[in-house]
């Protein structure tokens, strides 16, 4: 078995869509997955190969997130899959092991995926993150919003159009928040060329702080309007937005909505006290994991000097001290206090898990809880992207 790395159109759709969709999959699904794999052409794709033929693949996306402020190269996994004959052979971890060290290689201090089976990449020093979910309710609710004067207003026009405020406001939200991750512009812009989306953006003193990319959906007799993101940079920006959907009462009978981990949708307008689904979107949560404890130097953290070690990882394992006296994380060799995996690393940088959680999970070793959770406090991090 051998490893190498080819183009993004050079991959095999074949062993992707027998993993992950119809298979056989008809000629013309498959040419709309073809039109979708152009955009990765800033993917690095690895394949392993059996007699000169390929049998797995696995693909990392170059994006960019937000952990605590700092934004880094995060590698983005996916299309992680093996050809049923040579399944639990080890090819695959043999694979995603080589496609995270060349992307640590390049620089990337993180990676992200969505696992098809948690468990399976836990082993891989990952841990879970909050998953979105999206928020369902009668835009009547919203109607109180109509009359409120907002210092701002909202642009109507479709994606094709309005892209590049869309993509300003990614940008601007990557800078802002914790766990946020944007596309490669690359890739990004298929949105833009497929304009198969309505764009609302909200403005204040000429700046865009809200925007919701969305589709108007038929069921029988109901109108539904379904956003497919829902971003603003505070309560301004949402509320803009929100004022925007309640003018849709008189021909919406639903609106749809993603909804940050963090948000409370039954907050966000007095009448809003009707039915109000809200439930996680489709698919799996995200996974993070740490690649380069080095390159997390100067993220913004809690005051405290703790010494860890990061055992059984082929990447981060080694010891440290961790010194935030500064409010900006410094790092040094010396010797450990407190002893992780690499998965309860990866929750204490993500804000996910706190000390007492890593140790009753089996993820480390921590006699002092109290000092790593005053060096990473809780944070709730948004990935947004999807992949």
């Amino acid at each position: 078995m051998g490893i190498r790395r080819i183009s993004a159109d050079q991959a095999d759709l074949r062993t992707i869509e027998y993993a992950f969709a119809q298979s056989p999959m008809p000629a013309d699904a498959r040419a709309k997955w073809t039109e979708a794999m152009s955009y990765n052409t800033d993917s690095v794709v690895l394949i392993s190969e059996e007699d000169g033929v390929s049998v797995t693949e696995a693909s990392a996306v170059r994006l960019r997130q937000n952990i605590r402020g700092t934004v880094y190269a995060m590698a983005g996994i996916a299309g992680v899959a093996a050809q049923p004959q040579v399944r639990r052979r080890g090819y695959i971890r043999e694979l995603l092991t080589e496609l995270l060290g060349q992307m640590r290689e390049e620089g990337h201090a993180v990676s992200v995926l969505y696992p098809f089976r948690a468990s399976f990449y836990a082993k891989f020093g990952y841990v879970g993150m909050p998953k979105p979910r999206f928020a369902r309710f009668d835009p009547t609710g919203l109607s109180d919003l109509r009359a409120l004067e907002l210092d701002g207003e909202t642009e109507w026009q479709q994606i094709s159009a309005g892209y590049p405020l869309y993509r300003g406001l990614n940008e601007r939200l990557l800078t802002q928040r914790h766990g946020f991750a944007v596309f490669p512009e690359s890739r990004d812009v298929r949105i833009r060329d497929r304009d198969e989306h309505w764009l609302v953006t909200a403005k204040s003193g000429g700046e865009v702080i809200g925007a919701a990319a969305y589709r108007i959906d038929r069921d029988g007799g109901n109108a539904i309007l379904h956003a497919d993101s829902f971003l603003h940079a505070g309560p301004l920006g949402r509320s803009l937005l929100l004022r925007f959907f309640a003018m849709h009462a008189d021909h919406m009978q639903e609106i749809v909505v993603p909804v940050a981990p963090d948000e409370f949708p039954e907050l966000w307008a007095t009448d809003l006290t009707g039915p109000i689904e809200v439930k996680p979107l489709a698919g799996h949560a995200p996974m993070g994991r740490v690649l380069s404890v080095e390159a997390l130097e100067g993220m913004a953290v809690g005051p405290g000097r703790i010494g860890v070690e990061i055992v059984d990882d082929p990447f981060i394992a080694g010891k440290y001290v961790l010194d935030g006296t500064s409010g900006r994380l410094e790092i040094t060799p010396g010797a450990p206090e407190v002893t992780l995996t690499s998965a309860g690393f990866a929750g204490l940088v993500y804000g996910v898990l706190s000390p007492e959680e890593i140790v009753l999970r089996g993820l480390g070793t921590i006699p002092d809880q109290a000092g790593l959770a005053t060096l990473f406090p809780r944070q709730v991090p948004y990935v947004f992207a999807a992949f």
